[in-house]
């Protein structure tokens, strides 16, 4: 995911997308503890999907907030 596509989005979009992709880390953390994780790679996606999202929606509100 880039950061035009996700600032291309509304921020009730974001807020879902945050929620799923954290649904989506929680169960691949399982995978890894039980060894059945195959895309190890998909972890870190996850994670870092997540902080660019929260980044963007941080960003809007500071500038809705100045």
């Amino acid at each position: 995911m880039k950061a035009a596509d996700v600032r291309a989005k509304t921020a009730d979009e974001l807020v879902a997308q945050v929620d799923q992709l954290g649904k989506e880390a929680f169960n691949l953390r399982f995978q890894r503890a039980s060894g059945q994780l195959e895309n190890t790679s998909r972890v870190r996606q996850v994670r870092r999907d997540v902080a660019r999202i929260k980044t963007i929606l941080g960003e809007r509100r500071r500038t809705t907030a100045s």
